[in-house]
């Protein structure tokens, strides 16, 4: 799986970008928000979401983490599909989604071209409580876990484990706090005592 391809912008517009890296141009489909974020750049960083169906294979790119991870969350409402989503982020700001799930704005949510009365319901139903425990935004960002690499793999173990990423970062900087020289080992045994 490809989490990100780092390399330099040959064409740019506000639905896709061409990005080579080491010879290879990849078409990424982007959203406006992106392209407000790579526009300007000539080295960039694209954080990608492979998209397979039998017929198609596509790249969808952002330029941060916490868009990514917003647009894997809208894709898990039933009649929300890629293109939707992405049409979502062009149209609203990441926290203005998210905002608008939480206060429960369906006209809001209505005003993105694609989104009907019945599916801004069902997103505010479906994503309500997960936006509120933090899904769909770049956890690492909310609770940054330090550098300290045992720390780091301690806490891909621990959510490969099916713990949730927010969760997992809390435990993780608590037990730190407490004990900053622990090892891996104790890391994952004091961390799981917390969650």
């Amino acid at each position: 799986m490809i989490d990100y391809i780092k390399g330099s912008i040959t064409e740019i517009n506000p639905t896709e970008v061409i990005l080579e890296c080491s010879g290879i141009g990849y078409r990424i489909l982007i959203s406006l928000q992106t392209y407000e974020g790579l526009h300007g750049n000539s080295d960039v960083k694209v954080y990608i979401h492979h998209y397979i169906r039998e017929d198609e294979e596509l790249y969808y790119g952002f330029s941060t983490k916490d868009e990514r991870e917003l647009f894997r969350l809208l894709i898990s409402v039933s009649g929300i599909g890629a293109s939707t989503a992405r049409m979502m982020l062009s149209s609203l700001t990441s926290d203005e989604i998210r905002n608008a799930i939480l206060a429960e704005d369906l006209n809001k949510i209505k005003s993105i071209k694609g989104i009907g009365t019945k599916s801004a319901q069902r997103l505010i139903l479906e994503l309500k409580d997960k936006v509120v425990k933090g899904a769909g935004t770049d956890s690492s960002a909310l609770f940054p876990v330090s550098s300290n690499p045992a720390a780091e793999e301690a806490t891909t173990a621990l959510v490969m484990l099916g713990f949730t990423k927010a969760n997992v970062n809390k435990a993780v900087s608590a037990v730190l706090k407490e004990k900053p020289s622990a090892s891996l080992e104790e890391i994952i045994k004091l961390a799981l005592k917390r969650l």
